[in-house]
């Protein structure tokens, strides 16, 4: 009977250890990456993940505006993720007004129009939950201002 109460207490302070592990932002992190479970991280420009969802969200961008132009990412300003059951995808991105129309198809080449009157910016804010095992992406947020 001592044996088994002493086994039970063995397994309860290891799962104690192994939950607080995972629920505090500091147990088991390394000084400079605390980890929070659910919390915003920095993430790459470059991942496949950003580049996905920065897709995404200017394709919803140009749906909704009236511009007979298309814009694209000048640059990503800022790009953060939190895993929640999927992924939120929040980006801060300088966008432009290219020389390529809606209605056009080939859009892998559209330069950026240099004509005063034409040429266009706006830093835009996008918030992008995205579900990648069900290949679903959603536009939480939108934001923008000229710039």
């Amino acid at each position: 009977m001592a044996r088994l109460l002493r086994t039970q207490l063995f397994l309860l302070a290891a799962l104690t250890l192994a939950l607080a592990q995972a629920v505090s932002p500091t147990a088991g992190a390394s000084p400079d990456k605390p980890r929070l479970l659910g919390g915003l991280a920095e993430a790459d420009v470059n991942e496949e993940g950003v580049q996905q969802a920065l897709n995404f969200a200017l394709s919803e961008y140009n749906k909704k505006s009236n511009d007979l132009f298309r814009s694209s990412a000048i640059r990503v300003v800022h790009a953060r993720k939190q895993v929640v059951a999927g992924l939120n995808y929040f980006l801060d991105v300088e966008i432009g007004r290219t020389t390529c129309t809606k209605s056009q198809s080939n859009l892998s080449s559209c330069p950026f129009h240099v004509q005063p009157h034409l040429r266009k910016k706006a830093l835009c804010s996008f918030q992008v939950y995205t579900v990648p095992w069900l290949g679903k992406s959603t536009m939480m947020k939108s934001t923008c201002q000229d710039a």
